[in-house]
């Protein structure tokens, strides 16, 4: 997974798998969960958006299926 550390009061990094459309989301809380279908322009636009957390909420949330990550954080090891 591409994983980028991001300035956020919201999020705290993103990662993407690019082959198999999966956004992974650590928040401020340290929850983590995976998106998935998620379309590589999406996660561009995250990372290009002003405001993470605004653009979380309109162009992510709700419109994804998710499931929480239960294993290592996503700026650590891949998670399987």
């Amino acid at each position: 997974m591409n994983v980028t550390a991001v300035e956020s009061s919201t999020l705290s990094a993103v990662a993407y798998d690019e082959n198999r459309s999966i956004l992974q989301l650590e928040f401020g809380s340290r929850a983590i969960y995976r998106y998935f279908d998620v379309p590589a322009s999406v996660h561009a636009g995250l990372i290009a958006a002003a405001s993470k957390g605004r653009y979380f909420n309109l162009a992510i949330r709700g419109r994804f299926r998710y499931a929480p990550a239960r294993e290592a954080r996503v700026r650590g090891r891949e998670q399987a």
